[in-house]
């Protein structure tokens, strides 16, 4: 397999050969993460680029424009990994477009199924694919129907989900049938990683996300969500010192409003330290946006916290308004990918780095019963039930969007943590 001028990657010979026969309609890197798959693919990717006609459009699609510039070309602009190869690779933050050895590649988001719709009327001769099992199955077809160039190629990469996803039982599984190769990826299948590391990053998964990341497997969700929860490990009676607070709320009217204050202790632990709900339905009472306000801010007044962030549910927009017209600091909308939710929070109970106080009454009634929904998982989908959840949306609320602020402590404190 020849690579690119200048490209002095140390490739391991499964990535050689998957590039090397990439030449299939449709092309798919599937694995854990860290695993080699992602720099196989953009090679096969940039070569075919280079190879490409005149005729036909070539494209970049991904979940959002951000996902993107993170994924793709990041990797491609960094000449530690790509060599001078990365000089001929160009991309404004924020644009639609970017040029690739001189060729205009147009960059396409599709978070949902509206997305479908930019395809329609245009000729491709070439696609790559970031993260394949989160755009829609109809942006997926629709784009397919418009690779439609003689030779076009789609070049894909993802990480496993369930075995049950329209990518794993419409593709991946038909394989035979379709002008489709694919490559399964492992972590053992990336040699430059140090045994440090790839500990490190084990520690990082758990449960469900372990054996897809890093055991790189199509497994379905089943069961509790988190399955590692144990009162008698993650409830506590007292609390450290606190150094840093964050509150989040998942906003309701019929529905309970939940608001937690997620605490960083002296002891480098996260503690849920407290809990303010309303019941409508048990009060017999709903509250206006001005009443939720004034409560929540009484209440953290009452325990003299002021939350560098107050983390609220994305469409809560009313609510936030009313907090942000009371002077509240530090309003913003929570980040609520609820998979990537649900795996901070199961990291950082796997890690033993979160605890809950044992006057959150609500959160501790949820989180035993807060369970994978199998009519979602029997469709391919993720998905937990929407049954008593206000709370434990709060806490994910709280611990994803502060992810960036703990994350480090779970290797850094808890070196010897397997799950």
């Amino acid at each position: 397999m020849r690579l690119p001028k200048g490209v002095d990657l140390p490739l391991s010979r499964k990535q050689l050969r998957s590039i090397g026969r990439a030449t299939a309609r449709i092309n798919l890197w599937h694995g854990s993460v860290r695993s080699g798959k992602t720099v196989a693919s953009l090679l096969a990717f940039v070569i075919a680029v280079a190879a490409a006609g005149p005729s036909g459009l070539i494209l970049i699609c991904g979940r959002s424009l951000q996902t993107i510039e993170r994924n793709v070309f990041e990797p491609l602009a960094d000449p530690a990994l790509f060599g001078p190869l990365a000089r001929h690779i160009h991309h404004t933050r924020g644009a639609t477009t970017a040029t690739i050895l001189g060729r205009t590649v147009h960059l396409i988001g599709a978070s949902d199924v509206r997305a479908e719709g930019r395809l329609r009327g245009l000729t491709a001769q070439l696609a790559y694919v970031d993260e394949a099992t989160l755009v829609p199955e109809s942006f997926w077809t629709q784009l397919l129907a418009r690779l439609s160039t003689p030779g076009a190629r789609l070049i894909a990469t993802t990480n496993p989900d369930s075995p049950r996803h329209w990518l794993k039982v419409g593709y991946l599984d038909r394989a035979q049938e379709l002008d489709l190769r694919h490559w399964h990826f492992k972590l053992a299948d990336n040699p430059s990683l140090s045994r440090a590391y790839v500990d490190a990053l084990s520690a990082e998964y758990v449960g469900l996300w372990r054996r897809r990341m890093i055991d790189g497997a199509w497994v379905v969700a089943e069961g509790a969500v988190f399955d590692m929860w144990d009162e008698q490990q993650h409830v506590v009676d007292t609390l450290p010192p606190m150094v840093r607070y964050w509150c989040a709320a998942d906003y309701g009217t019929t529905n309970p409003f939940a608001a937690l204050v997620l605490g960083l202790g002296a002891d480098d632990r996260l503690y849920v330290t407290s809990e303010w709900r309303h019941d409508s339905k048990a009060a017999h009472r709903q509250m206006t946006d001005a009443q939720y306000s004034e409560a929540v801010r009484a209440w953290l007044a009452r325990q003299q916290v002021e939350p560098e962030w107050t983390f609220i549910d994305p469409s809560a927009a009313s609510f936030q308004t009313q907090l942000w017209a009371d002077g509240h600091p530090g309003v913003t909308r929570a980040d609520n990918e609820v998979g990537a939710g649900i795996r901070s929070v199961s990291s950082a109970l796997a890690a033993g780095l979160l605890r809950v106080h044992k006057s959150c009454t609500g959160l501790l009634d949820e989180i035993p019963g807060y369970s994978w929904d199998p009519a979602a998982s029997a469709k391919g989908e993720d998905k937990p039930i929407k049954i008593n959840d206000h709370s434990v949306d709060a806490l994910r609320y709280a611990v994803h969007s502060t992810a960036h602020e703990w994350r480090h402590l779970i290797t850094a404190a808890y070196p010897c943590v397997r799950s």
